[in-house]
């Protein structure tokens, strides 16, 4: 039976370079992706059960009535992102330790689902003015876009402390190393 790993953080602060960096560089950490599920619909290139599962609004709300949902959350009207409980009981059935992508609220409540079975990280940039730094260096919002991020990102490092493991991420290659000994720790018992 697998564990789980829960990372969050602000946007902007290298969460999915660091997931990416240990799901491509560690296999020897058995990680499968938690695949969201999603009410909108895809976009370009994207595949059901890879990038997303796709559900209608109707069907999303029948799998919360149902209590399918690990976490969820209503972002714009009829805009539903969660996480389903069968595909992660599959991937941990099956031996693999599955990694959640998620936002802070998310996180929290998967941690609190799996206890001690679950690692929960929160990568924190260095300050704000870092972050801010950061998303202005992307260049892929406008100024108002920025804004709205910082703002939504001082809220989210009031979850900082509900999380197991804050690891601030001022330097991405001590960042990833310091991410694959506390992932080491944690697996320890079944690498």
């Amino acid at each position: 039976m697998g564990k789980l790993l829960i990372v969050s953080a602000p946007s902007g602060s290298g969460k999915s370079t660091i997931v990416n960096f240990l799901m491509k560089e560690h296999p020897e950490f058995r990680l499968a992706f938690s695949v969201s599920a999603t009410s909108r619909p895809p976009r370009g290139a994207e595949q059901d059960g890879v990038d997303y599962y796709f559900l209608s609004p109707e069907a999303f709300r029948q799998h919360i009535k149902d209590g399918d949902f690990l976490e969820f959350e209503e972002v714009y009207e009829n805009r539903f992102y969660g996480t389903l409980k069968s595909q992660v009981d599959e991937k941990l059935a099956a031996g693999w330790n599955v990694v959640f992508d998620v936002d802070v609220k998310g996180g929290v409540n998967i941690k609190k689902h799996y206890g001690d079975k679950a690692l929960s990280i929160f990568i924190q940039p260095p300050s704000v003015e870092a972050l801010r730094q950061r998303l202005l260096g992307r260049a892929t919002d406008d100024m108002a876009q920025i804004e709205e991020r910082l703002a939504k990102a001082e809220y989210e490092m009031t979850f900082a402390p509900q999380f197991d493991r804050i690891l601030i991420n001022d330097d991405l290659e001590t960042a990833k190393r310091e991410a694959v000994a506390i992932l080491s720790e944690f697996l320890s018992p079944t690498l």
